[in-house]
């Protein structure tokens, strides 16, 4: 090959070219960013709108279902959904991920933006936000004082802290929790309002308009223009008492006559709990493209260099969650995978090549390779993160794979006594195509991975990217550096007469028992060869075997992760204030700090997915995994037995890692009725909740929160004046609390002034109906006329839904489940069981989603991605053998790693999920190997002059050794991965096992069926040679006819005859193959005449049983096609050429009789 030439003939250009990948590498690895999972992007568009004091159905009347219909039309809208809360309306529009994210939320804005201008008045301006994964806090810090108020310590964080800390490079936004902001209040004191005979909408109104500065135009003389502006607004906060807020008489009625006004502190909306305490939390998030690790470190840099005015204003500040800490974590986890197997790789090569500098030269590859890659990733946009190290620690194997052929061929040639300038050519040509081919299949597998749609995609384009331009950068290396240093570098281990030393005669001990074994295989491969039919049967048996074991292995979209932290939702009674639930969480706090494993809890109120005062998020982090012997999954069931002893209270725990914190299993029952969709979710939530393994069973239909109705009277109300909007505009301010103006201190702070009645009016009922407002009619004086509210108004108590979902613009009700105990695929599959026998409500439908959907999307498209590997690895191996049928005979292999596959999981006790799909789709590249290996040499002797027959015995004899050094180098890297307990390996692990028992039973049943399919592929093209069309004869000018050579005896007939016996070929008795065979024909039919029974029976598994019974079905068919078809093969034959004679001999005649016409 020319690359090989030049480098071995440019032995100081080929250096530098390697130290240039290794330069940009070094650098690349300084520069790129590093992140615990890839960066990924949803098209999602929220819609959070405001309106203060509306009960849920209003909000969804009256903000979200329109904001539903606008938004439906938007081209390219997956689903639109959502939640209508007390005062607030969220709607979520998500997108299909071909759709940009940023022309997606202009669309939103653009159909709501019309919207504004139809909302009641009180709502407040609609918030627009693209959903950001990196929204997730990546650093929290709680901050505690002895020395000063909630309010005062909120003060200091708002203008100190959260400013300074907004500045660092990389923090997207530094967002207080549980803080008291300053605010100005006004206390309206309802009886003087009523002796004063002053409405409560007077004082609004007049605090609205008297504090502000306004512009009254200019003046302008001949040399200069002075602007004029009224000055309303106060200096102070006393100054507001001065104001006049009616006239009654003539005579003013200021301020401080019916309100009081106080240097004050808003009511907290949020609450921080840190280890039982109420505390003061700041939770940092980093923009979208910056690195993790970086923004904490500066973060925890910048808090460091405020230690000082930290201790002298008496603030301890303590970090609580720290997002580099896993990251940093699994990036180390996954170096020492990666040096452990590239280790134990190393080894494996130094015990079948006896060298070390054979060993050195090979293992050169790998951290070029590697830093070779990180340099093109960097150059992609890919991030160090799990999915990225995870590919190149099962690399390990691939990368050094490419090296270890090339080398020992080279070795073999060196060993025919060439020098090693052409050793190093002629070993590297005579492999070259072979392992090009190796190396186009793998990243033909990957390729399809990394293109895949949807969220697997997105997650897998940077584990496939990886490994494809690791495998290319690994074939450069091989084909350039190795035959280059085996050039140059005098290997004297490489003779075979070398005095060893210690370990060289224990490796050459070693190097014995192997070359028995390739001895012992030559025979294997005789044996299989003269009884072709038999090996088949069984390898065919053997593969369905293991589809019938697969509904055993179970299936789940991911496995659970130890990441030392546990995460719970718990909701206190719909309606809980917030001081009660503040107070119940402190018990769920002290529970939790009880558990020995246990070494810190966080619990926020009323924030992120727990919106609402009896909703709180716990973070409950863990000790080290070396310090504790249960993992988040063990304490699982204890933590729920002992919060349910905590009255009061609901606490369920959340997956946590790649499932994102949502339930594995969701229901979404729709409809129009709500008390359909509700008696529907009824039903099934008693029967999920009999499902063995179901835990933190939930329906979003909660008790009904109580409200209080105020029912106008319409003839009264109208007869003085009064409508509702002015009702409700006063209540809302007097009750709720309104901003009414603001106050701007020296230094430019700016301070809410809010106008609300204290609070023992708002409890007191009676106390808000004997409040007056000014209605629109004056009396003889001029004055306006009062009334009080229950003049114009019934009070009725009542209730209302504490939320109200939507989906699609249907009514929703949210059923969320976990698992624990079981695969979920089991318990997806007892659910939709459930789902199809249960009698629902008519126009009452129901949808599965939650990690059970994600499992089903993540199937299909792996499924997907397999046939086009398949696809893609046929053309690359077509290609490469100039051939239609060979690639099926190296083909073969791949089906056959599923044994290894299932055989793994079981032994290793995994699942069926996204990793170990993910490494059975990594199979059928590195299986092909095997295969390309031998075919290719069996070519090569073929071309040499040597039988079919002894050319795969010699192919197999060459190619054993490198066969089997190959794959044990691939799966001892792979071990470390496979072992792995704690952190993101555990969940990582499945992968391994996947590939590792693959390439087992891939390998072993490689070396045995392909040369028997190879024989047969040989057997069909020579018997189909006499159908073929016939090249034409040339005719031209000066051609010479040559007579055909006489026609030779069978030389592969004469071989087989030689090489494995004289029964080679010779069929076994008839009678027993008829007889079989037509018994197994019985069974064939009436297996088939019943299968289509199957799927209307009620059987659990139903889902994963039908394809295994397929499977087994086709085998069955083939073996009795197999077995009748060897035993009227003649006769079928003569039938065959009789009928062609027949027809041939027909068309004669009639061209004949034609002719003579």
């Amino acid at each position: 090959m020319f690359l090989t030439k030049l480098a071995v003939s440019q032995p100081v250009l080929t250096t530098m070219m390697m130290v240039a990948l290794l330069v940009f590498g070094l650098v690349s690895l300084t520069r790129i960013n590093v992140d615990l999972y890839p960066k990924f992007e949803f098209p999602v568009v929220t819609v959070t709108t405001v309106y203060p004091g509306a009960t849920p159905d209003t909000v969804e009347t009256e903000i979200s279902r329109p904001i539903e219909e606008a938004l439906n039309s938007i081209s390219g809208l997956d689903k639109v959904s959502s939640t209508s809360y007390e005062g607030q309306s969220v709607v979520t529009a998500q997108f299909k991920l071909d759709v940009d994210g940023l022309s997606a939320a202009q669309d939103v804005r653009d159909r709501v933006s019309p919207l504004e201008g139809e909302f009641p008045e009180a709502v407040k301006k609609p918030v627009i936000q693209r959903f950001n994964p990196n929204d997730t806090p990546v650093l929290s810090v709680a901050l505690s004082t002895t020395t000063l108020s909630l309010a005062e310590l909120t003060t200091i964080a708002e203008q100190r802290i959260v400013k300074s800390l907004n500045t660092v490079s990389g923090v997207g936004r530094a967002q207080l929790i549980g803080g008291q902001s300053r605010q100005i209040d006004i206390r309206i004191n309802e009886a003087s309002l009523r002796a004063l005979d002053v409405g409560a909408n007077e004082v609004v109104e007049a605090l609205k308009s008297g504090n502000q500065n306004l512009p009254a135009g200019s003046v302008i003389d001949d040399l200069s223009e002075s602007l004029i502006q009224v000055q309303g607004r106060i200096d102070q906060p006393d100054d507001l008492l001065d104001m006049v807020v009616a006239r009654r008489g003539g005579a003013p009625i200021y301020l401080r006559d019916v309100a009081s006004v106080t240097d004050g502190a808003a009511d907290p909306d949020t609450r921080a709990i840190y280890n039982g305490d109420t505390a003061l939390a700041i939770d940092i998030t980093k923009i979208q493209d910056a690195n993790t690790v970086e923004v904490t470190d500066a973060v925890k840099a910048r808090l460091d260099s405020m230690g000082p005015e930290f201790q002298r204003l008496g603030i301890a500040v303590e970090i609580v969650t720290d997002g580099s800490i896993p990251v940093n974590e699994s990036v180390h986890e996954v170096r020492n995978t990666l040096i452990e197997g590239a280790a134990l790789a190393i080894i494996i090569v130094f015990l079948f090549l006896n060298s070390w500098r054979s060993t050195v030269i090979t293992a050169l590859t790998l951290p070029i390779a590697i830093i070779g890659t990180i340099a093109v990733i960097s150059l992609l946009g890919i991030t160090l993160n799990m999915m990225s190290l995870m590919a190149l620690t099962l690399s390990i194997g691939i990368l050094i794979d490419d090296a270890i052929v090339v080398r020992e061929n080279i070795t073999r040639h060196l060993h025919m006594g060439k020098s090693h300038e052409d050793a190093a050519v002629d070993g590297t040509n005579e492999i070259g195509l072979a392992v090009l081919a190796t190396t186009a299949t793998i990243v033909a597998v990957f390729m399809p991975v990394a293109l895949m749609s949807g969220l697997v995609g997105q997650f897998f384009f940077q584990f496939g990217m990886t490994v494809s331009a690791a495998v290319i950068i690994s074939l450069f290396v091989s084909f350039t550096l190795d035959p280059m240093l085996s050039s140059v570098w005098y290997d004297p281990d490489s003779q075979p007469d070398v005095k060893r030393g210690f370990i060289g005669r224990l490796v050459a001990r070693f190097d014995a028992l192997f070359e028995r074994m390739a001895h012992a295989y030559k025979h294997v491969i005789a044996w299989v060869l003269r009884h072709r039919l038999i090996t088949l049967m069984a390898t065919v048996l053997t593969f369905v075997g293991s589809i019938a074991m697969v509904p055993m292995v179970g299936a789940e979209f991911v496995s659970a992760a130890d990441e030392g932290r546990i995460n719970l939702t718990v909701e206190t009674p719909v309606g809980s204030s917030l001081d009660y639930t503040t107070a119940k969480l402190e018990q769920v706090e002290a529970a939790l700090i009880e558990f020995p494993e246990v070494r810190s809890v966080y619990t926020t109120i009323n924030t992120g997915n727990a919106l609402g005062k009896n909703k709180a998020n716990v973070i409950v982090e863990l000790v080290a995994a070396e310090d504790r012997d249960r993992t988040p999954v063990d304490l699982g069931d204890p933590i729920r037995d002992r919060l349910a002893r905590i009255a009061g209270l609901r606490a369920y725990i959340l997956p946590g890692g790649l499932e994102g914190g949502q339930s594995r299993i969701q229901l979404s029952v729709l409809g129009e009725d709500q008390q359909a969709i509700e008696a529907a979710a009824a039903k099934l939530l008693k029967g999920i909740d009999e499902i063995p393994s179901v835990v933190d069973l939930r329906s979003s239909s909660e008790a009904p929160t109580g409200i209080i109705s105020l029912r106008m009277k319409r003839d009264a109300a109208s007869d003085l004046g009064i409508d509702v909007l002015r009702m409700g505009t006063v209540l809302n301010t007097l009750v709720g609390g309104e901003k009414v103006t603001k106050w701007t201190d020296r230094t430019g702070e700016t301070y809410d002034v809010i106008l609300r009645l204290p609070l023992a009016a708002r409890v007191d009922i009676d106390t808000l109906r004997d409040l007056t407002i000014s209605t629109g009619k004056t009396d003889d004086k001029g004055a306006p006329v009062m009334v009080r509210l229950d003049q114009v108004a019934d009070f009725v108590p009542s209730t209302t839904a504490s939320e109200i979902r939507r989906l699609n613009r249907s009514r929703e009700v949210l059923i969320s489940a976990d698992v624990q105990g079981r695969a979920l695929g089991d318990v997806t599959a007892d659910i939709t069981a459930l789902i199809a026998k249960t009698d629902l409500p008519a126009g009452v439908r129901v949808d599965i989603g939650g990690s059970a959907k994600d499992l089903e999307e993540t199937g299909a498209e792996m499924i997907t991605a397999l046939i086009l590997a398949v696809v893609l690895i046929y053309m690359v191996l077509a290609s490469q053998f100039a051939s239609f049928l060979q690639p099926i005979a190296i083909m073969a292999a791949m089906p056959l790693s599923l044994i290894g596959v299932i055989l793994g999981l079981m032994v290793a006790g995994s699942t069926l999920n996204m990793f170990s799909m993910i490494g059975f789709i990594m199979l059928m590249g590195l299986v092909t190997k095997n295969g390309i290996l031998l075919v290719d040499f069996a070519n090569q002797e073929r071309k040499r002059g040597l039988p079919l027959t002894e050319a795969l015995i010699s192919a197999g004899v060459v190619r054993f050794r490198p066969i089997i050094m190959t794959t044990l180098a691939m799966i001892v890297g792979m071990i470390p991965l496979a072992l792995a307990t704690t952190g993101g390996g555990a969940q990582r692990a499945p992968m391994a096992h996947a590939v590792i028992g693959g390439l087992i039973s891939s390998t072993v049943l490689t070396l045995v069926v392909v040369p028997v399919i190879l024989s047969y592929i040989d057997s069909f093209t020579r018997f189909i040679q006499p159908w073929l069309p016939k090249a034409p004869e040339d005719h031209g000018h000066g051609a010479k006819t040559e007579a055909a050579p006489a026609p030779q005896p069978d030389a592969v007939a004469q071989v087989q005859h030689d090489a494995l016996g004289p029964d080679v070929g010779r069929p076994p008795p008839a009678s027993w193959r008829k007889k079989l065979g037509l018994t197994l024909l019985g069974v064939v039919v009436l297996y088939w005449i019943a299968f289509p029974i199957v799927p209307f029976l009620d059987v659990p598994y139903k889902a994963a049983i039908i394809p295994g019974m397929i499977v087994l079905g086709e085998g069955l068919t083939l073996i009795v096609i197999a077995l009748l078809g060897r035993e009227y093969w003649d006769s079928i034959k003569a039938w065959v050429l009789g009928l062609f004679s027949r027809r041939t001999k027909t068309v004669h005649t009639t061209e004949s009789q034609t002719d003579a016409q």
